[in-house]
């Protein structure tokens, strides 16, 4: 008997919720108290969003959020960036808890608001591109009939969802208020920098356009710098 797809919308709002769940419990654990205001504030500037989006996807582009599902990265490469992501994540979400309970850091009232609002623009920048580019899939493919996308945020860099994630990423030491955090955080920009570049080996390949694509938009990452 063949086994059943399990349904994408209920992959991902288990996604959502053991999310907060998992990465609550990663930030109030270390802290040693849930009197932990920035913490509550980071996870309503990241989670609301999120839960937009996902209703966003349910209603418009069914396809689309199944290929958010997909976690079978086939390239070596980009297997090894994912592991050395995890250990990434597990440091910025851990340390900020660390530096509440001991008090390591000092972080202004209106910084961390302002980390709160980069957060928030860079899950939006993330949505963005979702309504942009429905081909946006969780691992690095080329389906059938797939185009190249050059216009909206595609038109400034060829891969503005990683910059989505750096703005966000770099934001949440701050947002959770940690100084400490906060450089360790910028080690997301070289594993993303690698996966943008190994991503655009098979793209150059097996997309027909890419390369043209490339030509006229210069920057992968960051506007006028790479």
């Amino acid at each position: 008997m063949a086994s059943q797809k399990i349904n994408p919308v209920l992959i991902n709002l288990i996604r959502l919720v053991s999310g907060v769940i998992v990465i609550g419990a990663c930030l109030f654990w270390p802290a040693g108290t849930f009197d932990y205001w920035q913490a509550w504030a980071w996870l309503a500037a990241l989670f609301v969003p999120m839960g937009i989006s996902l209703a966003y996807l349910i209603r418009r582009d069914p396809a689309l959020l199944e290929r958010r599902t997909r976690t079978n990265e086939t390239r070596p490469e980009q297997r090894l960036i994912i592991a050395a992501s995890s250990i990434y994540f597990l440091v910025i979400f851990l340390l900020p808890g660390f530096d509440k309970r001991y008090g390591w850091s000092q972080v202004p009232v209106w910084l961390v608001l302002l980390a709160d609002l980069v957060v928030v623009a860079g899950y939006g920048l993330y949505i963005l591109v979702l309504q942009t580019n429905s081909y946006a899939s969780r691992v690095i493919e080329v389906e059938q009939g797939q185009k190249v996308i050059t216009t909206g945020p595609y038109a400034l860099v060829r891969h503005p969802m990683y910059l989505g994630m750096i703005l966000l990423m770099s934001a949440t030491p701050l947002a959770l208020g940690s100084f400490w955090a906060f450089l360790p955080s910028l080690g997301l920009i070289p594993l993303l920098a690698v996966r943008a570049k190994d991503e655009e080996k098979l793209l150059m390949k097996e997309l027909t356009g890419y390369r043209e694509y490339t030509q006229k938009t210069r920057y992968r990452l960051f506007p006028g710098l790479w």
